[in-house]
């Protein structure tokens, strides 16, 4: 407790110099590893990944860490033993393992026989008739997992011989990373969860603590302070030179003074929460949410969502650029992605939260907001073919507090696209990407609508038609490589308003209508969710056939997802976790449950949610009911 009390004092508001360590991009030559210690999970491991190395988390051995100034309460819970092996050191195979050589040119498999087992046989030269195409399609995806899991740990950043994150890419052939050699909160979360399912919790566990000693650094952008509670977007290690062969290493946050556009990220602090929720659930280690430097970082993250401001919607009101889609792309107001986040941040701060004369005053703003964002969401965003036609009909200029037209939304604005696309079928359906006065965006963003799903953001009947729109509309939005960030592309005189001519994301690529691997563990979630692995099964498998072939890449070009993009990435971490996490989910259903929200009808029985001539009224629970039931 003291050492909790000495961080608050001490780091809360600016970390002391050495907090994390960069990992330099490993070469392929070294193989160095960190010990793995035994996992209380290991019934859900992976039971393809038979790599011998494949618990090992990798670290530099080219110099000698020298720390300084470390706060006691993080690093008690987060050093730990590391052993370097030779550059030119093998690795013992197990037995079990198929191995493959060349001989004069020739491919030759060999099986070797274990004592005891009657079954096994050797192969040579090639020629294996007792495997059937089957078994050759399974040891194809082993390979492909077992090159996702060495990726995945050579990607591993390191701080005093502990590994605290990933990096976003790491593409030895890469000479100007920009910031993709840093770790991104957003992106490690995939990763994070990867590890966590392999039972691997320590990396997770420091990149909790860590990161919340980020919180409020003071830096700047032309002399303006972010908001006490900000997370950064990411983080670099810098190591600084001391005396003769030593170096202090010192943590470089970016909280978007360096960023490309100068955007604060709205979903870091929200996508840290959440982690922390999973890190609890998954490992039973409930102990890091309880400590009081973990349970004031929540505080400080929902206080600044929750803060008081000009705003008249229950949603979060947020500047473009400040998420996923990180450019300009017309989504500044109330994105529907940050929409979703924030509404399983303020569900899993509930959970986590000590109930305490400090703390019960802001569960229940906690408790209201979920209640506000839940009907407004589910009742002003959601669009389907009948939606539609009302929106299409709408008067507007009305002036009361039971007009229908509440935001003035012109029909004008249904676009002809959307009238050709959106189903026949009342089944089919979707939440809308953005919704404000006199504007609502019918673009529909995957991440916002997957999310919606996994958070019970949406009604059960709600989150069905989602997934059943993206089944109807499976080329559009799945085509070649899963899945499309948002449909359809800003084009012609539209893109040119909207994203200031940006040449990264012109149509059909990037942000603006491109495909995304790491998309693909968000939409597992959800298909395991509500009951459709199937879905989930479909899309890996397309995915399965391109991505070791393609190197990993960060994102597909084109409006089926057919090329690889004109500026992706290679060897992008979020895309080695995402299938990764995606393969293990599939394979481990049963751990779904502890990273998705179940409907919560007490929230809906104390909603806030119509206006009539008399003001505000509750929602009565029959109300309630009617907004769930299939």
């Amino acid at each position: 407790m003291m050492n909790a009390i000495a961080f608050l004092g001490n780091s809360t508001m600016r970390p002391s110099k050495c907090i994390l360590r960069a990992l330099t991009r490993l070469s392929p030559s070294r193989d160095t590893a960190f010990q793995s210690h035994p996992s209380p999970f290991s019934s859900f491991r992976n039971k393809n990944i038979n790599n011998p190395d494949s618990n090992r988390i990798s670290k530099p051995t080219n110099a000698v860490p020298f720390c300084t100034g470390i706060p006691s309460s993080v690093t008690a819970q987060v050093v730990s033993e590391a052993r370097s092996l030779s550059a030119s050191s093998t690795c013992t195979k197990d037995t079990t393992l198929d191995q493959r050589i060349a001989k004069n040119g020739v491919n030759v498999k060999i099986i070797e026989r274990l004592e005891g087992d009657e079954n096994a046989e050797k192969v040579i030269n090639g020629d294996d008739k007792s495997i059937d195409r089957d078994g050759l399609e399974d040891n194809k995806r082993n390979e492909i997992e077992e090159e996702a899991w060495r990726l995945l740990r050579q990607s591993v950043v390191t701080y005093c011989d502990s590994p605290v994150g990933t990096m976003a890419a790491n593409d030895p052939t890469d000479t100007t990373p920009l910031n993709y050699d840093q770790v991104f909160i957003r992106d490690f979360v995939p990763s994070a969860l990867a590890f966590l399912m392999k039972g691997e919790g320590e990396i997770v566990r420091n990149f909790l603590l860590h990161t919340l000693q980020l919180q409020s650094w003071e830096k700047t952008v032309d002399c303006y302070s972010p908001g006490q509670g900000l997370m950064p977007a990411s983080f670099k290690v810098r190591t600084l030179p001391l005396e003769e062969d030593k170096f202090e290493e010192v943590l470089d946050p970016d909280f978007g003074e360096s960023a490309i556009g100068r955007v604060a990220p709205v979903d870091s602090g929200l996508w840290w929460i959440i982690l922390l929720r999973a890190y609890g659930k998954i490992t039973g280690d409930y102990s890091l949410q309880e400590r009081v430097d973990v349970q004031t970082g929540i505080k400080m993250i929902a206080n600044l969502c929750l803060a008081d401001g000009f705003d008249m919607f229950p949603t979060l009101l947020v500047t473009d650029g400040s998420c996923m889609i990180d450019r300009r792309m017309g989504i500044h107001g109330h994105p529907l992605e940050i929409q979703a986040l924030f509404y399983s941040a303020l569900r899993s701060s509930r959970e986590m939260l000590t109930v305490n004369e400090s703390s019960k005053n802001l569960i229940r703003t906690i408790n209201n907001r979920l209640s506000a964002i839940s009907f407004h969401i589910r009742e002003n965003y959601w669009v389907d073919k009948s939606k539609i036609n009302e929106i299409y009909r709408y008067k507007t200029e009305e002036y009361s507090t039971d007009a229908t037209n509440k935001f003035n939304i012109y029909p004008d604005q249904v676009s002809p696209w959307l009238m050709d696309w959106i189903p026949e079928s009342p089944r089919s359906g979707f939440l809308v990407g953005n919704l404000q006065p006199a504007h609502m965006d019918f673009r529909f963003f995957t991440l916002g609508n997957l999310w919606s799903i996994v958070s019970s953001l949406g009604t059960p009947r709600q989150n069905q038609a989602i997934l059943n729109l993206i089944e109807e509309k499976w080329n559009d939005l799945i085509g070649h490589m899963p899945l499309k960030i948002c449909y359809p592309a800003l084009e012609s005189s539209e893109w040119h308003i909207i994203t200031g001519s940006d040449p990264k994301n012109t149509p059909w690529s990037y942000h603006n209508g491109g495909s995304w691997p790491t998309l693909l563990w968000q939409f597992t979630l959800a298909c395991i969710k509500m009951g459709r692995p199937e879905l989930a099964e479909k899309a890996v498998t397309l995915a399965e056939k391109r991505l070791q072939a393609d190197r990993w890449p960060e994102y597909y070009d084109t409006r089926d997802g057919k090329f690889i993009g004109k500026k992706s990435r290679l060897y992008q971490t979020w895309t080695i976790a995402g299938f990764l996490t995606s393969k293990q989910l599939l394979q481990n259903p049963e751990m779904a449950s502890s990273l998705f929200w179940e409907e919560d009808l007490e929230l809906l029985e104390t909603c806030v949610c119509a206006l009539t001539k008399s003001g505000r009224k509750k929602c009565s629970r029959a109300a309630a009911k009617s907004q769930i039931l299939i």
